[in-house]
């Protein structure tokens, strides 16, 4: 009988052994099958992957300080307009996480069309409803106005055009600068202009602004060096560049309208550069940790001081140049309105022939 169940006990443990075993190299399989072995999966839970449409010169250090502070790597993919589209084709096979915008609007029409999911950040408090989505899968950062820089020595501010109307008056003829149609902040403000005049009116202001402007460039750091060597008299752009203007060791003698200030007037658009937290994100908790983090008032900060621009939380301080958006008269547009008309506006942008891309 003693035999009989040490011999039993000894089967079992066997084949306790071997379902162990088998088990252990189903595991094997699985990791084979899908390419990765128990390490990379490791390496993968600590990465987060951003898609951005802002310079990588303001983008790397911000992530660089995420690193450090929670140790998870960050693949950066740095790009313009494509990005929105590569966000589209992907779908929920999404390749990345996290969204960095220059453009709310485009973060909106990418939310209105299931791209973007939502989430309630630690702090998301600390931003103004109206620069969030109502679900919160994106939220600005920062602010960036429209304004007329202008070269001192070319022009005086008396002289300086005081509202976007004035553009289309053959008196400015090849004596400004505007950006492509196709840039995001362009695609704004003609989308604030519309909401304001009327699409017959805009198209008509954009098809005389696109014959008056003496450069038409790729971007705005294009536009405040023209301003500042002199080779225009003034140019359209976003705030925070006139703030870097100033900053340069030469060619620095400019200054700022903000545009129709009059009590009659529209007031400035406001559009702000901001995050977005991609539908189907790879690495979702990473993600969250992210948009925790950068809420924090000292990353709001690094945020928004690389570039020169204007934190929207009011409690974050702002560069020494710029006017608080308190300071000066806002256009009343909503920034979640500008997803309904964001395809629309690149169509009438279109149709004025100010073409969205350089040498299109």
């Amino acid at each position: 009988m003693k035999k009989t169940l040490r011999y039993t006990i000894i089967a079992l443990s066997v084949a306790l052994l071997l379902l162990i075993a088998a088990c252990s190299g189903d595991n094997d399989n699985a990791n084979q099958k899908d390419g990765t072995d128990s390490g990379e999966k490791v390496k993968n839970a600590g990465e987060l992957v951003v898609y951005s449409s802002r310079n990588e010169k303001f983008m790397e250090p911000l992530l660089d300080k995420f690193k450090e502070d929670t140790g998870i790597e960050v693949k950066l993919l740095s790009g313009k307009d494509e990005i929105i589209n590569k966000i589209k084709e992907e779908g929920e096979n999404a390749h990345a996480d996290i969204l960095i915008s220059n453009d709310i609007g485009a973060l909106e029409h990418l939310r209105q069309n299931g791209f973007l999911q939502g989430y309630d950040a630690e702090g998301i408090e600390s931003i103004e409803e109206k620069y969030r989505a109502e679900d919160n899968s994106w939220y600005g950062l920062s602010a960036r106005t429209r304004v007329f820089m202008y070269n001192k020595d070319e022009i005086t501010e008396d002289e300086m055009p005081k509202t976007m109307a004035e553009l289309a008056d053959d008196k400015w003829k090849d004596t400004f600068a505007i950006t492509r149609g196709g840039n995001g902040s362009m695609i704004a403000h003609v989308s604030a202009l519309r909401n304001e005049w009327g699409d017959d009116e805009t198209l008509e202001w954009l098809t005389k602004v696109k014959e008056n402007a003496a450069v038409i460039t790729d971007g705005h750091g294009d536009i405040r060096r023209a301003v500042g060597s002199g080779e225009v008299k003034f140019g359209l752009v976003n705030n925070y560049y006139y703030h870097q203007q100033l900053n340069e060791p030469t060619d620095n003698n400019v200054g700022v309208i903000y545009p129709d200030q009059d009590e009659k007037d529209m007031g400035a658009f406001v559009n702000a550069a901001g995050v977005g937290f991609i539908n189907h994100a790879p690495h979702e908790e990473n993600a969250k940790a992210f948009l925790d983090w950068i809420m924090l008032p000292e990353n709001q900060r690094e945020f928004s001081y690389a570039s020169m621009e204007v934190p929207i939380n009011p409690s974050v301080e702002a560069v020494d140049e710029a006017k608080k958006i308190s300071d000066y008269k806002v256009s009343d547009m909503p920034l979640r309105d500008l997803g309904d008309v964001w395809e629309d506006t690149r169509a009438l942008i279109e149709k004025s022939g100010l073409d969205l891309e350089i040498g299109s």
